[in-house]
């Protein structure tokens, strides 16, 4: 039976933790822990009560979040936030976060997994920051109707904004937001950008400069990296594992 240090040791070398300057709140790593073994691993997108619950109640004492518990921190451990922690701590299990560096993974990252989805294999880096690429760019020899079927096909809702190309040759990839990626698609020679959610302004800069915008959901592109992490730590320390859905549409 692996502990609990072995399993947090694992994840921070994995996603090359140490090496990212995340956004004040992401708290990357482990967020809290439990009795110290790890018998079975957990994987969801947010640090909510809904997905503790579940956790704890299929015996998970490893929960992996891309989200963790500290976005809108310091607060009083009262209402909601004591119920999270309280049901973390009474089912003894521990909360490991990891937000950008599951984004940016080359093997197990968000924007990988969601390329190689459609049947693209990423090349270049894309969006720096703090000295770290958060996206990928990929060759692409889809047609954008192609494109907008097989994303279709993964996600429960997708929004296509088609004013770009109708054959791109590079498709960028950000999950989550892709708000900070937009102005930094010409500059990268990408007129493609599949991403999970965009402000409204957005719609116009695409009829301007001619751009494909594929909305997938913020929650479901950023499912992959988790499933990803828990996946080969069940592979590796011999333990089942399951993901901890939720249902979200945004």
């Amino acid at each position: 039976m692996p502990t609990l240090d072995e399993i947090v040791a694992y994840c921070d070398r994995r996603t090359r933790r140490s090496a990212f300057q995340d956004y004040p709140g992401a708290a990357n790593g482990l967020q809290v822990a439990n009795n110290g073994r790890v018998t079975k691993i957990g994987a969801a997108v947010d640090a909510g009560l809904v997905p503790f619950e579940a956790a704890a109640a299929a015996g998970v004492d490893f929960l992996i979040v891309h989200h963790g518990l500290f976005w809108e921190l310091p607060r009083p451990v009262t209402d909601s936030t004591y119920r999270k922690l309280a049901t973390l701590l009474h089912g003894n299990c521990a909360l490991y976060s990891s937000h950008l560096p599951l984004d940016a993974h080359p093997q197990i990252g968000n924007n990988v997994l969601l390329a190689r989805q459609v049947g693209l294999k990423p090349r270049r880096p894309f969006l720096m920051h703090e000295g770290e690429a958060i996206g990928w760019i990929a060759p692409s020899r889809l047609r954008r109707a192609d494109l907008r079927r097989k994303l279709a096909a993964l996600h429960p809702r997708v929004v296509a904004i088609e004013c770009g190309s109708t054959a791109p040759r590079s498709v960028a990839f950000c999950s989550g937001s892709g708000n900070g990626a937009v102005s930094e698609l010409g500059p990268a020679g990408v007129d493609t950008l599949v991403t999970g959610e965009l402000r409204e302004e957005w719609f116009n800069y695409a009829q301007e400069r001619r751009l494909n915008f594929y909305l997938c959901g913020h929650y479901a592109t950023e499912t992959h990296g988790v499933k990803a992490l828990a996946a080969e730590l069940a592979k590796k320390f011999r333990l089942p594992w399951d993901f901890i859905a939720t249902g979200n549409p945004l």
